[in-house]
């Protein structure tokens, strides 16, 4: 009795699996039994499916591996099980034979395509489209129509799906079956109707009028696959989609075949029906309200995949159409309880977008048992739309800051506690009166949380936020118990933030010199060396105090400097009686070429500057242009872009450029490689027009003098720019050169050649050109030092947009700054979000932006837009840029 619970029990902690622990080496071994002469079918059926496991997992058969093994596999055609024969085309399949190969097959596998047994016909079908070239195809493209519109459903299927998988290598044979494949989409087979509408979309999906024109002609109620007719729906929302961009206000084109699909026997197309139309663009609560009240009908369904689904949409509308969602909130409300926990969660985030501020507090009773029940993942979602819930009621912060305290004192691991903690931190600062309390409940948490990180973290934010409160010594206890009770990493932060509060609050400065006194004789150097430095800072050691200002800048002040930079600059330094300069660490965050993306065996990028490091890149460009005596007095390299790709992959000239700002010049590094070996090029250049570009004027041209096979090279173009100003345009490019035939055996050069050219792609120079992208560790700190003289706030319509994350990253590329704080990351159910930018201008302006967009329920992203800066004008120019 015993032995079948502990077997049970055993089950329950992990899968069996018949497969577990087999080898490669013995499964090759046991194939041999493919060469019996008296073949085992059962056998040789349990040894494929060992190959099959093999395969699927990822094992890798040599070339000569798999040759055995297909040559013995090819031997089991003579066998009469069916059950066999069918493992046999799963294992052809599977091995992909080379051309050389196929060819021992082919002649079974045609025969089987003419069998009298549908199941090899299917099947043989199959394993031909997926294991021949275009030659073979051309052969039985005769067969396969008739089998596209065979009376047995499932050679058409197989037919049909051959041709979905051959439209991707073979476009030009598969799009001559159009009349067959029409009329299979007639056919009464569920599967054959649903396959063929999916084949038949896939010939025409470049030709939307003729996509426009099969839709309306199968709405009108020929297709009765359910499997179809959901097919049907997405391509009509396709259609919605493109005819919408196309005729703006007018009356939207098929809306009432969808609304009539609400109406459908089948659960799969009410539901699909439902969710394209909460999907329209500018969708409206009329056409809204019968989709919602499907899936309100849903919500009570006994199926869990209909109430998941239906709890899942709704979810999704409520981040735009919130209101029309609350009459589902009733059955949403008894789905808390739901046994599927995914269910359950999306009804929790759900009532937290939809709900009322009167219902807070019994919505948050109802979570709070639900909590203990569910994962992390599922956790973190929650905190979230708790987060949203608050900022959209910031009266009820004192129960959700309450409920955030609660959760973060249970176990949970780091992600989860990030997500609170980050979740507190935002609401302090949004909401200004929970801002005590908050600090508080962080400073409760850190006695005793496990994770560095977090608890580092609270401290530096505790350290700004703490002595700018109404009592900001009742913190200090808290932070001085971490220097007594933590690792060393959390007591240097806590020693750090003890000096914010004693630069900031001079009633608390005795205080703070006693407690860092002792942190002196602290057994970690980080520790005591931190406490020595702030208590010299400070002024605790009797020595004299450097000015409030200058002690302010120096704990509070952004470092403005990637750290990355700093770091790569400090392991470079040599000591010596020089000490080290700080002003020579480059500000500029650097992104990885795109050239350096691409996998080593694609072509070579003919980079003058390799860019192993950011700071490498930097010196070796400046290096490399101070060298080249037409651009020696161009004076200071401002920034050099990442490189831009000027031909497409896999040509025969790859050529990419890399664009150089100085205060009054541009210079284009045009990175060139040949990639044809019996050829050898010279004088190369690249010929600029300008004319799309009248600010700018050419000065100076460098071309190459030979561009041997795969060996980079460059040529350069300089122009002229009005001092100060950032000039944009558009130039078009042309890649010049003498080229000379090279025999590849000898490396012999052809005296003759020949002068030819080869046409790139535009490069352009933007406004995100003229700013470096600069991050700054403390925004607030920064923003509040630069003061309001040159602020300058405007308000811009940008349209519609797909979503708020598009309108985000758009701004951010259009100026080229660097977000700060993990701002650029928009949360999926917002209908709000802030951005912070920063930046240095050229002429090394520092500049910060604060973004605040806002989206409606058409879509249309409004924005706020506040700019200071160290310059007036550059105020100005950031907010030029984005009205232009």
């Amino acid at each position: 009795m015993a032995q079948f619970v502990k077997k049970d029990d055993d089950r329950d902690e992990e899968e069996y699996s018949p497969f577990l622990g087999i080898e490669k080496g013995a499964v090759l071994q046991e194939a041999r039994v493919f060469n019996d002469p008296q073949l085992d079918s059962r056998r040789c059926s349990q040894v494929i499916t060992k190959l099959l496991y093999l395969l699927n997992q990822g094992e890798t058969f040599t070339k000569v591996e798999a040759t055995e093994v297909f040559f013995s596999v090819t031997k089991l055609f003579q066998a009469k099980d069916i059950g066999l024969r069918r493992m046999v085309y799963l294992i052809i399949k599977e091995l992909s034979p080379s051309s050389d190969e196929v060819i021992i097959v082919t002649s079974s596998l045609m025969k089987d395509m003419n069998s009298k047994t549908d199941v090899y016909r299917a099947n043989a079908i199959r394993v031909l489209c997926r294991i021949t070239d275009g030659t073979l195809l051309t052969q039985i493209e005769r067969y396969l129509k008739q089998a596209i519109v065979d009376k047995n459903p499932v050679v058409a299927s197989a037919a049909l799906v051959s041709g979905i998988h051959l439209l991707q290598t073979n476009p030009e044979i598969v799009k001559r079956w159009s009349n067959e494949v029409q009329e299979a989409v007639q056919s009464r087979a569920a599967l054959v109707q649903f396959h063929a509408l999916a084949l038949l979309h896939q010939i025409r999906q470049n030709d939307r009028l003729a996509v426009s024109k099969l839709v309306t002609s199968l709405t009108r109620g020929t297709v009765r696959s359910p499997l179809a007719q959901c097919l049907l729906i997405r391509y009509t929302s396709q259609v919605i989609r493109e005819s919408s961009m196309n005729n703006q206000g007018g009356e939207r084109p098929f809306y009432d075949f969808l609304e009539g699909c609400l109406r459908h026997k089948a659960e799969m197309v009410i539901f699909e029906a439902a969710r394209a139309i909460t999907e329209l663009n500018g969708v409206t609560s009329r056409e809204l309200t019968p989709a919602i009240t499907v899936l309100q009908l849903f919500l009570s369904s006994s199926k869990p995949v209909l109430r998941f689904a239906a709890v899942r949409t709704l979810n999704k509308v409520a981040m735009s159409h919130p209101m029309a969602v609350t009459n589902c909130n009733i059955d949403m409300e008894s789905l808390i309880s739901d046994q599927n926990r995914s269910i359950a969660t999306l009804a929790i985030t759900t009532l937290l977008k939809t709900g009322n501020e009167s219902g807070v507090d019994r919505l948050m009773k109802q979570i709070t048992n639900f909590m203990s029940d569910i994962a992390d993942e599922f956790k973190i979602v929650v905190v979230d739309a708790i987060r949203s819930l608050c900022l959209k009621f910031p009266l009820k912060y004192r129960t959700l800051m309450n409920f955030l305290s609660n959760i973060l004192r249970e176990e949970g691991g780091f992600e989860y506690k990030k997500a609170i903690v980050d979740s507190i931190v935002i609401l302090i600062r949004d909401i200004p009166d929970a801002k005590e309390s908050g600090l508080l409940h962080l400073c409760e948490f850190i006695e005793d949380c496990e994770f560095t990180y977090l608890s580092t973290q609270i401290l530096h934010f505790l350290g700004v936020e703490g002595p700018k409160t109404s009592d900001p010594s009742k913190y200090i206890r808290y932070i001085y118990n971490r220097v007594i009770l933590e690792n060393a990493t959390v007591r240097a932060s806590a020693v750090s933030t003890l000096a914010k509060f004693g630069a900031v609050v001079d009633s608390l400065k005795p205080r703070i010199f006693v407690l860092l006194r002792r942190c002196l004789y602290d057994n970690d150097d980080e520790v005591r060396d931190r406490a020595t430095l702030y208590l010299n800072t400070l002024g605790g050691d009797g020595s004299v105090v450097e000015t409030d200002k200058e002690v302010k800048e120096f704990l509070f002040g952004s470092l403005d400097i990637p750290l990355a930079n700093l770091e790569t600059s400090l392991k470079n330094y040599e000591p010596s009686e020089e000490p080290f300069d700080i002003s020579s660490v480059p500000r500029e965050v650097k992104s990885v070429p795109l050239a350096e993306k691409k996998s080593a065996g694609k072509k070579p990028t003919a980079l003058g500057a390799p860019a192993a490091t950011p700071i490498s890149t930097v010196d070796t460009y400046e290096k490399l242009l101070s060298s080249i005596p037409e651009f020696s007095s161009f004076g200071q390299l401002f920034k050099s872009s990442a490189p831009v790709e000027l031909t497409e992959a896999e040509t025969e000239y790859a050529v990419n450029v890399v664009k150089h700002i100085f205060d009054k010049h541009v210079v284009f590094q045009y990175n060139c490689t040949n990639t044809i070996p019996e050829q050898l090029l010279e004088n190369v250049a690249v010929v600029v027009d300008a004319s799309e570009a009248e600010e700018f004027a050419e000065v100076a041209t460098k071309p190459l003098k030979a561009l041997p096979y795969d060996t980079p090279g460059q040529t350069f173009v300089a122009f002229e720019k009005p001092e100060g100003v950032p000039a944009v345009g558009r130039f078009s490019n042309v890649l010049k050169f003498f080229v000379k035939e090279v025999d590849p055996s000898t490396g012999e050069v052809e005296e003759d050649g020949v002068e030819d050219e080869y046409q790139l792609e535009d490069s352009e120079i933007v406004a995100a050109d003229y700013m470096l992208k600069v991050g700054v560790s403390n925004f607030r700190n920064a923003w509040e030092s630069l003061g309001p003289d040159f602020e300058r706030v405007d308000e811009y319509g940008l349209g519609p947009r797909e979503s708020l994350s598009d309108a985000v990253s758009a701004v951010i590329t259009l100026l080229g700054m660097q977000p700060c704080e993990g701002t650029e990351v928009v949360a999926g159910n917002s209908r709000s979000h802030s951005c912070l930018l920063s930046g240095v201008y050229m002429g090394n302006v520092k500049v910060l932006v604060r973004l605040s967009f806002g989206v409606d329920s058409s879509k249309e992203v409004a924005m706020k837009l506040a700019v200071r800066s160290e310059d007036e004008s550059v105020s100005d120019a950031i907010h030029d840029i984005v009205a232009n």
